[in-house]
């Protein structure tokens, strides 16, 4: 019993990271047999990763045709940004004077733990930034105090979007959103929901030119991945 759930934990963490590395592109086809030839395993944990994989969003299941990459449409992409930016940036604003000096102190050592992992260069590590960034972005919401829009967000926001988007980054576009949340740490210590507001609207824009950049030219350069969506 314990072999076969390590078996499937690993071949879930495989697949996971080849599906977010791009190694395996959006529309792609995930034949159970090829990639258990790949991966070295049997069906099962296969079938096993495939299935909580479509349950974080990350793969497709239609009965009679199998198993691919999920895919996004620059208007379904379009469609969460509207969301996001409607809501995120008054939850941002509404945790400002909810804030107290630990809490600043906890999303200052996130904004610069994020820089550390995240800034280009040999010491980049693009799997450690999601975690990080995940929980800078939750502490906010929860400080905010509005369950309700925070559970509208929730709904409004895919994590493969977000796990997806820092490898989607050029240099210039991941240096503007680790600066932002340096910022947004700056806007929390003076007390200023409104510039708190104003750069978390900034960084969930510099996000959108990013995802619909990326989903554009996924669909150049393979038409048939927006048609099957």
């Amino acid at each position: 019993m314990t072999r076969s759930l390590t078996s499937a934990e690993r071949v879930l963490q495989e697949l996971r990271a080849l599906i977010l590395g791009a190694d395996l592109a959006p529309g792609s086809r995930l034949g159970e047999v090829e990639l258990a030839e790949r991966l070295g395993v049997s069906r099962t944990p296969v079938r096993e990763a495939l299935t909580r994989l479509a349950a974080e969003g990350l793969v497709e299941i239609v009965a009679n045709r199998g198993a691919r990459v999920a895919t996004w449409t620059v208007a379904e992409l379009e469609g969460v940004f509207d969301l996001r930016v409607s809501l995120e940036p008054q939850l941002t604003g509404f945790a400002v004077p909810r804030s107290t000096a630990a809490d600043v102190a906890a999303l200052d050592e996130l904004a610069h733990r994020m820089l550390e992992v995240g800034s280009p260069g040999p010491r980049q590590d693009l799997d450690a930034l999601v975690p990080l960034n995940r929980a800078f972005h939750d502490r906010l919401i929860a400080l905010a105090g509005h369950p309700t829009l925070a559970t509208a967000l929730a709904a409004a926001i895919h994590p493969p979007i977000v796990r997806r988007n820092f490898h989607a980054y050029d240099e210039a576009s991941l240096r503007r959103s680790l600066g932002h949340h340096l910022e947004i740490v700056a806007a929390l210590r003076a007390g200023d929901p409104g510039w708190a507001q104003a750069v978390m609207t900034a960084h969930i824009s510099n996000a959108r030119a990013v995802m619909v950049r990326a989903a554009t030219a996924v669909i150049t350069q393979n038409p048939s991945a927006e048609e099957a969506s």
